[in-house]
């Protein structure tokens, strides 16, 4: 009786193997998952450098327009003037805020295909949805 070992305490709802379907799906959660984290974190860094751009614009808006301006361009400083450079930090400002809408946008589908793939998965087990993010319905969208 060598199967038995060890083996009467686990839980006997959960298969030894799963289907080869369950296996792609898990798969397919897990790409999804580190592809969420990556995203994650190029919208933090989005933000982070969205808030020293805000806060260099208040810096620099403070400063009187007759006074020296620089910017630095790799290891070198350039003389610029007060309006040159509030024009390009606006437009790098617009560029930040816009591709952080999209890794947002990216975000937001991925939490939706892991929503979709965990709900296949538990109906296929027959398992029940015991992990929601909080503030999740039960369709795996945020309440707020």
């Amino acid at each position: 009786m060598p199967e038995k070992r060890n083996h009467e305490h686990a839980h006997e709802h959960v298969p030894m193997a799963l289907p080869p379907e369950a296996q792609q799906m898990l798969m397919q959660l897990q790409t999804f998952q580190q592809q969420y984290q990556n995203a994650a974190m190029q919208r933090e860094a989005l933000s982070m450098q969205a808030l020293e751009m805000e806060k260099t614009v208040e810096e620099l808006s403070k400063a009187a327009d007759k006074d020296e301006v620089f910017k630095a361009v790799g290891p070198v400083l350039i003389r610029s003037t007060k309006a040159v450079l509030l024009k390009e930090m606006s437009e790098r400002k617009e560029t930040l805020g816009a591709h952080l809408k999209s890794v947002e946008a990216q975000e937001k589908k991925l939490r939706e295909k892991m929503a979709e793939i965990q709900g296949r998965l538990q109906s296929m087990l027959g398992t029940p949805d015991h992990h929601r993010e909080p503030g999740e319905t039960e369709e795996g969208e945020s309440a707020g």
